[in-house]
C-alpha cells in the first residue's frame, strides 16, 4: 500500500538527531518554557523573515491569540467582522469566533483555490476590520491586489500559514508578509512535531509581547496576569523536534515540487481537473488536491489498487452544525470544491516511482457505466 502520508517513514529519516534531541530535554531537566523553545522562536523567526516568533499550542491558537492581541492592542473590538476563506479548515474560522469577531466566508478562485479578491472587495464593510488569509494546499494565497485592497480599506492582514511552511512571495516567505502569522506543527504539515504545536509569527514587538503573555495564562511576569489568558505553550520536547527537522525543510520541500510535477505533467485523465500551477515555491504541496465528480469511485479504485488517499474536507464549514447561522448560505464554489476533492499522496518519502505508478492507474481510471 502507498500510504498517503507514512509518518514513522518520514521520522526514521531522523531519528537519531531526534532521539539525542529528546534525551537532552530528558536529561535537561527543564520541560516548560526553557532553552529549547527559546532556541526555536530564534531559529523559525529567522528562516521565516519576521523579527519575533512565539511558540504555543498548536495552530487554532495561534490564530486566537493573534487576535485577542489585536484586540488587547485595541485594534480590533469584539464584534468586528474578520473575511475567511469559504474553503478553509474550520479551525480558522472557530478562531475568529472563540475571540468574539465575526467571521465572514468568503469564496475562493476555483482556478488557484485561494480566497478571491474579486470577492473580497465586494464583502468589505464598514465592520471589517481585517483580512485572513489561508494558504490553503501549501499555495500562496497573497496577492499584490489582496495587498491594495488591505491598504485601501485599511485591514490588519493576517496569515494562516498552517499549511505552507517554506512557501514563498516572490522572495518573502509567506509567514512574514502580513501583520502575524499563525502556523501549526501538527504532525503531518510540512514541518511537523511529534505531537501538537504551533506559532505566531511578526516584525510587531509589542504583539508579540502581548501573545507571549496571553499563551501564558495572560501572564507578564510570574504572578502577574495583565490579561485573561490561556495556557497555550509549545513544550520543550516539540521544540526540541522540531529544531532538528527544520534544516530539512527547504530540501523536503523540493521533494513534494518533484512529485507535484509528476502529477501536474503527468495526469491527463478527462474526468479528473487538477489546479492550475503556481510559480515554483508560491506552493509547497502540503496537499495535492484533484477533483472529480466521481470522487468515491476514484477513491475506491485508488484504494483497491494499493493507493490510500484522503479527503480534505468533506463537509464545507458553513454545512457544519456547528455553525447553524450559516445554515442557509450558498457558496457554489466551495460547495463544489468539498464535493468533488481528492487529495493524492504526497510527502517526503513517496518515491518518484511511486507517483508515476499514480499517474498511470488515473489515466486508466474510467467510470463504469
Amino acid at each position: 500500500m502507498i500510504k498517503f502520508l507514512d509518518l514513522k517513514k518520514n521520522t526514521e529519516r531522523h531519528s537519531e538527531e531526534i532521539t539525542d534531541a529528546v534525551n537532552s530535554v530528558v536529561s535537561s531537566g527543564q520541560y516548560i518554557l526553557g532553552a529549547e523553545v527559546e532556541n526555536f522562536e530564534r531559529k523559525f523567526a529567522e528562516y521565516i523573515g519576521t523579527g519575533f516568533c512565539v511558540g504555543c499550542a498548536n495552530g487554532l491558537d495561534a490564530i486566537y491569540l493573534i487576535l485577542k492581541a489585536y484586540i488587547e492592542l485595541g485594534k480590533l473590538t469584539p464584534g468586528d467582522e474578520v473575511i475567511v476563506p469559504a474553503n478553509t479548515y474550520i479551525a480558522t474560522i472557530i478562531a475568529v469566533i472563540q475571540a468574539g469577531l465575526t467571521p465572514v466566508p468568503v469564496e475562493p478562485d476555483p482556478e488557484t483555490l485561494q480566497i478571491s479578491p474579486q470577492k473580497i472587495k465586494e464583502a468589505i464593510s464598514n465592520k471589517t476590520k481585517a483580512l485572513l488569509i489561508v494558504h490553503l494546499y501549501g499555495r500562496c494565497a497573497y496577492s499584490q491586489e489582496i495587498a491594495a485592497l488591505c491598504d485601501k480599506n485599511n485591514l490588519l492582514l493576517i496569515e494562516d500559514n498552517a499549511q505552507a511552511h517554506g512557501c514563498k512571495f516572490s522572495e518573502q516567505r509567506t509567514g512574514s508578509i502580513g501583520n502575524a502569522a499563525a502556523h501549526s506543527f501538527y504532525p503531518g504539515k510540512n514541518l511537523g512535531a511529534l505531537g501538537d504545536g504551533g506559532a505566531v509569527t511578526t516584525n510587531d514587538g509589542e504583539l508579540a509581547r502581548i501573545v507571549r503573555a496571553l499563551a501564558n495564562y495572560g501572564s507578564s511576569a510570574k504572578y502577574v496576569f495583565d490579561y485573561i489568558g490561556r495556557n497555550s505553550r509549545l513544550d520543550e520536547m516539540q521544540a526540541a523536534i522540531l529544531s532538528v527537522k527544520l534544516p530539512y525543510l527547504d530540501e523536503e520541500n523540493a521533494g513534494r515540487m518533484e512529485i507535484a510535477a509528476i502529477y501536474n505533467n503527468g495526469i491527463r485523465n478527462p474526468l479528473i481537473t487538477i489546479p492550475s500551477e503556481a510559480p515554483r515555491e508560491q506552493n509547497v504541496y502540503h496537499i495535492f488536491p484533484v477533483f472529480t465528480p466521481y470522487r468515491e469511485e476514484l477513491k475506491k479504485y485508488l484504494e483497491d489498487n494499493g493507493v490510500q488517499t484522503l479527503i480534505h474536507y468533506p463537509i464545507p464549514p458553513h454545512k457544519q452544525k456547528c455553525m447553524p447561522q450559516w445554515s442557509g448560505m450558498s457558496l457554489p464554489v466551495t460547495e463544489n470544491i468539498h464535493r468533488t476533492e481528492l487529495s493524492l499522496p504526497i510527502s517526503p518519502v513517496l518515491t518518484t516511482d511511486e507517483a508515476r505508478k499514480i499517474v498511470e492507474l488515473i489515466n486508466n481510471w474510467q467510470v463504469k457505466e
